[in-house]
């Protein structure tokens, strides 16, 4: 399949699943938070490198994408194992052995519990639901934290000292109402979602009617968490994947007084921590005038040229669409898929707003803020450390 195909698509940047096909045959079942950026990556030149000679094998002999989008980068992590389950593609049992699939089992106890368990030592026999494959077991495990702030459950953790505590209070919950709560987490695994908040709905009206405005209150709230799923976690495992990797962000500004001593400057967070040793200055030759957006331009160009440097996960400018166009397009002319954003401020200089990914920057606002304002400090200070040298001449 060609890249100039996809475009056609109008694929969503919407989290979901996506379907790799030939004819009515799915070859491949993946999941995104972003389904437009994430169907793309399959076409990037470094494909072999990043996914491996199967998945570019797959890419090649695909004729079409399908999509299905899902309201949240969790309900898009369950859906994609219940239709793994349901299609048994061809590539993604190639990609990874079925074997270190994990997958989510609900016990046959009084007390449900619910375990994640790695399929070579998978017997569905024993259990009274089994859910998966999933095949990332680092996301699996970050999906389950967040699923047990809305429905509590007891796992294979119950025993240890520090877990006490909460079990002490799952204890609490009659064996009727914990049972309720395995049902409602069946269905969301299920992808029923709908459903469970009908149930909920119907719950909390029958505690009202019974003047029980406390426990009617509670399940408000879980219906909301429902509805607002807060997978910020999710997402960061989603597109950059474990913490143990290194998470670079460059930012760039440019500083001068009526286009006099034009300088620019680079600076780099990685993984949350300003990097000083990487920061760069830049002295602008090809502009004379005040012209922020060429001078931003020449530093980009001039920085891309030292692949030796290492690149970027992400480039942050400092403005708005006109900057993060003219990086993009240096971007563009050295073949380099690096994601942009722009930090808009307003009259005094002060960030107003971040244009760009939304999901990387509700994941990184924190510190793409923090590499904008290292930029603006370094560039300033540079532009300053030059003027007075001219001066002084």
């Amino acid at each position: 399949m060609k890249k100039l195909n996809l475009k056609k698509l109008k694929i969503p940047n919407k989290p979901g699943v996506y379907f790799f096909k030939i004819g009515t045959t799915t070859l491949y079942i993946g999941k995104a938070t972003s389904l437009r950026d994430r169907t793309k990556s399959y076409f990037s030149k470094d494909l072999i490198a990043t996914r491996g000679p199967a998945i570019l094998d797959m890419v090649t002999k695909a004729t079409e994408i399908e999509w299905q989008e899902a309201d949240s980068v969790l309900e898009a992590l369950i859906l994609e194992a219940n239709l793994i389950k349901k299609y048994k593609p061809k590539y993604n049992t190639k990609e990874k052995d079925n074997k270190s699939f994990n997958y989510v089992c609900i016990t046959k106890d009084k007390l449900p519990k619910v375990l994640v368990i790695r399929g070579r030592g998978l017997n569905k026999k024993e259990y009274a639901k089994v859910y998966g494959p999933f095949p990332n077991g680092q996301q699996l495990k970050v999906a389950m934290s967040i699923i047990r702030r809305i429905f509590p459950f007891i796992d294979e953790q119950s025993n240890k000292k520090n877990n006490r505590e909460f079990y002490k209070q799952l204890g609490l919950v009659p064996l009727g109402e914990y049972k309720e709560n395995i049902k409602n987490l069946k269905l969301f695994f299920e992808g029923k979602k709908k459903s469970v908040v009908i149930n909920l709905k119907k719950e909390m009206l029958s505690h009202a009617f019974r003047k029980e405005f406390e426990k009617a209150g509670e399940i408000k709230k879980r219906i909301f968490a429902l509805n607002h799923i807060n997978d910020v976690a999710l997402i960061k495992e989603e597109i950059f994947g474990s913490p143990t990797s290194k998470y670079r962000i460059e930012a760039y500004d440019v500083a001068h007084m009526g286009g006099k001593n034009m300088v620019g400057a680079m600076t780099v967070v990685e993984n949350g921590e300003v990097n000083k040793n990487e920061y760069r200055k830049f002295i602008i030759r090809t502009q004379k005038d005040a012209n922020d957006i060429g001078a931003l331009e020449e530093v980009l160009s001039r920085r891309f040229r030292h692949s030796e440097w290492g690149l970027p996960s992400l480039i942050v400018v400092d403005g708005s669409t006109a900057q993060v166009n003219v990086a993009k397009r240096v971007l563009n002319r050295y073949q380099f898929d690096i994601k942009v954003v722009g930090v808009v401020k307003d009259d005094r200089h002060k960030p107003k707003a971040i244009i760009g990914d939304e999901n990387i920057v509700k994941v990184y606002k924190k510190q793409i803020l923090l590499s904008n304002n290292e930029a603006h400090r370094f560039s300033i200070a540079f532009h300053k450390q030059k003027r007075n040298k001219s001066f002084l001449k």
